[in-house]
């Protein structure tokens, strides 16, 4: 019997990484047996914050056939893109039984997927739970919305925290008058207050440059809701009991540092989206950040951002059993080791490059990219092999997002590789998906991939 992962086989193989197995055409595939064998409904409806609600129609396999076992593959791969982009404490599954045990089996404490557990019932505060019903019994969804960001007037700071450096800019009436990038190691900190003190450094060197401060928005990777972090890497070094009293509330205390002016702190892959759209001026948009991990967001037909999840560096990208695992969910092939410094450092070593293990992230990245520059042949074969994986990634992220736009930014698209990537990605798509050529695949200038998420960060609070 076949696994999922072998049901297709792609035109465009990585140099660096033969067995890539992209989830977008194993699904295309999958869902393609289903409808000639006499598919039955598979409906899945997740519940976050406030009672919102997505619901997502598929198809699986009839319980009688000889390889109905890979329904159960399909519908865990699919559960898990949904958990994380758009993110829920409550799956129901509606479908043949068999499938929601498998789910419910799968995410529970102790199950393979323990991690996604633990993490989002501790981003809604909830007990997560898996519910097996009938398709007809899957509630409709219940989508929300919010106007977010896009204000350029007055004298604003916007800042960018990833898990190398921090960006910070000011910024008058729309226009960057001072960008600043700093390296520091966040993810080490055991001490909350390194990233307060580290904050205030910023938004001191900022202020220096502004006859005053309207408003200050910022960018982070992680989970946020209501300013607050819920999860997220950079404070991955602070013990729970800290982070539950101190880290919470990490914003918060910034605001009043800073006088209580309006403050607003996202998802830096949401920033990645606006940025996007207030660029391009137009919509909807998927925006991509390649940075130390991989971030997304998104932007709504209508303009707005949704309160959805976008953590895509735990969607599941590539579903052959030997790719890499995640260090820190444990699960294989997701978002960040394609679509961020992981991903170059996973291949380095498959190109022939040594890079040395005491560097920091962002000095790591920098030798890989010199050698690019350079025109050497291996660290070539790291950047199209990134671009082979966003060209099935997008097609996959089709069925979940409508996108007319998507933007790729983040140090790892700095320089030539940028270019390198999107020329890849746009080939894979127009051979493997044509039915795609509707949508945009586009990289902003140099400036802007670099610190254009700070200065977007910084629209996004509304003045008093």
């Amino acid at each position: 019997m076949p696994n999922l992962y072998e049901l297709a086989k792609p035109k465009f193989i990585p140099a660096l990484e033969p067995d890539f197995s992209p989830a977008a055409l194993a699904d295309r595939a999958f869902l393609n047996m289903a409808k000639e064998a006499g598919a039955v409904p598979l409906v899945l409806a997740l519940e976050r914050g406030n009672g919102a609600i997505t619901r997502f129609d598929t198809l699986c396999l009839p319980e009688s056939h000889p390889q109905f076992a890979l329904s159960l593959e399909y519908a865990e791969r699919v559960v898990k893109f949904l958990l994380w982009a758009r993110g829920g404490w409550r799956v129901i599954v509606g479908g043949p039984k068999p499938v929601g045990e498998h789910i419910r089996a799968a995410y529970s404490n102790g199950g393979a997927r323990a991690f996604d557990f633990d993490f989002m019932g501790g981003v809604y505060e909830k007990p997560f739970t898996v519910e097996v019903t009938t398709p007809e019994n899957v509630p409709l969804a219940l989508e929300s919305t919010m106007s977010l960001g896009g204000h350029l007037d007055g004298c604003r700071i916007g800042f960018d925290l990833g898990a190398s450096d921090r960006k910070v800019s000011a910024v008058v009436n729309g226009e960057a008058v001072f960008t600043e990038e700093v390296v520091w190691d966040p993810r080490n900190a055991t001490d909350p207050q390194y990233h307060f003190d580290e904050l205030m450094a910023a938004f001191g060197s900022a202020a220096k440059h502004l006859p005053r401060i309207d408003a200050i928005g910022g960018s982070a990777a992680g989970v946020y809701i209501g300013n607050r972090p819920r999860v997220a890497s950079l404070y991955r070094g602070v013990p729970k009991e800290l982070f539950d009293t101190k880290t919470v509330n990490l914003f918060f205390d910034l605001q009043k540092a800073m006088g209580g002016i309006p403050f607003e702190v996202v998802n830096d892959g949401e920033v990645t989206a606006l940025a996007g759209a207030m660029s391009l001026e137009d919509k909807p948009i998927l925006g991509l950040a390649f940075g130390s991990s991989l971030a997304g967001g998104y932007v709504t037909p209508k303009g707005e951002i949704t309160t959805w999840l976008n953590e895509l560096a735990f969607v599941p990208i590539d579903y052959h059993p030997s790719a890499a695992a995640c260090e820190w969910s444990g699960d294989l092939g997701v978002g960040a080791l394609y679509f961020s410094q992981q991903a170059v450092f996973k291949l380095a070593p498959k190109a022939g490059i040594e890079i040395d293990p005491n560097l920091g992230l962002a000095e790591k990245l920098l030798v890989a990219q010199k050698l690019l520059k350079e025109g050497h042949q291996g660290a070539r074969q790291v950047w199209e092999s990134i671009g082979t994986y966003l060209g099935y990634a997008l097609a996959q992220f089709s069925n979940y997002y409508e996108m007319k736009h998507v933007l790729i930014l983040g140090r790892v698209t700095s320089g030539i590789g940028g270019d390198i990537i999107l020329s890849k990605a746009k080939e894979v798509l127009s051979a493997e998906f044509p039915e795609l050529s509707h949508i945009s695949v586009t990289l902003p200038d140099e400036k802007t991939r670099r610190v254009g998420q700070a200065v977007a960060a910084a629209s996004l609070p509304a003045l008093r």
